[in-house]
C-alpha cells in the first residue's frame, strides 16, 4: 500500500479509492466515456484486494459517476451524471424546512438575474425558439384546470432553458434546482386549481420583454427585467401562497 494511503485516517479502502477516482477526474479532467483502470492495475497500483477494488466500484456506480460493462473488452468507464438526484436530494431536505415564499425569492432574485445575464449572446436558435413556445402556451387564460397547470410548468420550463444554457454551470445548477423546487411547491400545494391568471400574465409580459432583450443581445435591459420580474412574481406568489392556505 501506498505511503499516502497508509498516512489516511482510518477509513475504509473502498472509501478512499472512491475519492481517488474522484480526484482524478477533476485534476485530469476526466469526460464522460473516459475509462477507469482494470481491476487489476488498481490492485497494484494501490495494493489492495480485489474485494475492495469491487466495493469501490460499486460504490461510485451506485453514485452515477461510472459504469461497468463484464467480460472481454468490459470494465468502468465514466459517465455524466444529470443534475436530477443532487437537485431531488436537495428539495427532499427542504421539504422538512418549510420554505417560505420569501426565502425561495431571497434566491431567486440573485441567481435567475445573474443566469438571465450569462445567457447575453449564448442561446441558440432552437433555445431562443423554446423560449417563445412556452410563452406562447400561457399568453391565453385557461380553460381548464389541467391547462392552468401545464402552464405554470410552462412558465418554469422557460427558466429552465435559461439556466441550461448558462455556460456558468454552478449558476445553472442552482437555477434549475429553485425552479424545480418552485415547481414541486405548485404541484404538491396544488396551486394551480386557484384561479390567478393575473401572475402568469404578468409573467409572460416579461418572458416577451426579455425574449426582445435577448433579440438585442442587451445585458443591461436583460438584467433589469429579469430583476424586475423576480420582484414581481414574488409578489404575486406570496399572494396565490395565502390563497392555498386559506383553502387548506
Amino acid at each position: 500500500m501506498t505511503s499516502e494511503f497508509k498516512n489516511k485516517t482510518k477509513r475504509k479502502l473502498s472509501d478512499l479509492i472512491v475519492d481517488e477516482v474522484k480526484r482524478l477526474i477533476v485534476s485530469e479532467e476526466l469526460k464522460p466515456g473516459d475509462r477507469l483502470p482494470s481491476e487489476k492495475d488498481l490492485i497494484e497500483q494501490y495494493q489492495i484486494s480485489k474485494g475492495t477494488v469491487r466495493e469501490a466500484l460499486k460504490a461510485l456506480e451506485v453514485e452515477g459517476l461510472i459504469k461497468t460493462k463484464p467480460g472481454p473488452g468490459g470494465g468502468a468507464s465514466l459517465t455524466e451524471v444529470g443534475t436530477e438526484p443532487a437537485s431531488k436530494a436537495l428539495r427532499n431536505y427542504l421539504y422538512f424546512r418549510h420554505i417560505s415564499p420569501e426565502q425561495l425569492y431571497q434566491m431567486r432574485k440573485l441567481v435567475e438575474v445573474e443566469i438571465a445575464v450569462s445567457v447575453v449572446g449564448h442561446l441558440t436558435e432552437d433555445e431562443l425558439s423554446l423560449l417563445r413556445k412556452y410563452t406562447n402556451q400561457c399568453s391565453k387564460k385557461p380553460s381548464t384546470e389541467e391547462e392552468q397547470r401545464l402552464q405554470k410548468i410552462a412558465e418554469l420550463e422557460f427558466h429552465n432553458v435559461l439556466a441550461d444554457a448558462s455556460p456558468n454551470p454552478v449558476l445553472g445548477f442552482f437555477g434549475r434546482f429553485l425552479n424545480e423546487l418552485l415547481r414541486d411547491l405548485v404541484v404538491l400545494k396544488k396551486a394551480y386549481l386557484i384561479d390567478y391568471y393575473a401572475f402568469t400574465k404578468s409573467n409572460v409580459d416579461y418572458h416577451y420583454a426579455l425574449i426582445s432583450a435577448y433579440d438585442k443581445q442587451d445585458k443591461t435591459q436583460v438584467r433589469t427585467l429579469m430583476g424586475e420580474h423576480m420582484c414581481e412574481a414574488e409578489m404575486h406568489f406570496v399572494t396565490l401562497d395565502g390563497e392555498i392556505s386559506k383553502k387548506m
